[in-house]
């Protein structure tokens, strides 16, 4: 099933933000090619840490980087 422009834009902007040698390794792009969309969704929290520490903008960024992505 191909992704919706919402799943595509989620995608696209996370890895901005974690890079693509990191987004090709993620347990999110697995989960994303077995065709499991909602457990893909589900890993955006896990990229809430920056310096080994849980930032709250991270948290809040993911949250709605999810949510997009289940749209």
């Amino acid at each position: 099933m191909p992704l919706t422009q919402n799943q595509f834009d989620s995608l696209v902007s996370l890895t901005y933000n974690i890079g693509t040698a990191t987004f090709e390794k993620s347990t999110l792009l697995k989960k994303l090619n077995a065709g499991d969309y909602q457990g893909a969704a589900e890993q955006f929290t896990v990229w809430n840490k920056g310096g080994g520490k849980i930032l709250q903008g991270l948290v809040d960024c993911c949250a709605k980087e999810k949510e997009v992505s289940l749209r």
